[in-house]
């Protein structure tokens, strides 16, 4: 009795689909510690950007 695909088969299907490049990331400095930091998008000069462990302590205050 066969069961769909086998564990060769499905390795086999996965290698052509999901390589990725890196994200290219850019420098920035934490808007709360100063620290300089990188961050996958190109920040914005209007926007706060943090480090992150800025960013957690952000994140765990909203809620």
């Amino acid at each position: 009795m066969e069961r769909g695909f086998q564990s060769k088969d499905m390795d086999q299907s996965r290698e052509g689909g999901f390589s990725r490049e890196p994200h290219q990331m850019y420098k920035a400095k934490c808007s709360n510690c100063d620290m300089e930091t990188e961050v996958p998008f190109k920040p914005d000069p209007d926007r706060p950007v943090y480090c992150r462990e800025c960013y957690a302590k952000q994140k765990s205050r909203k809620f």
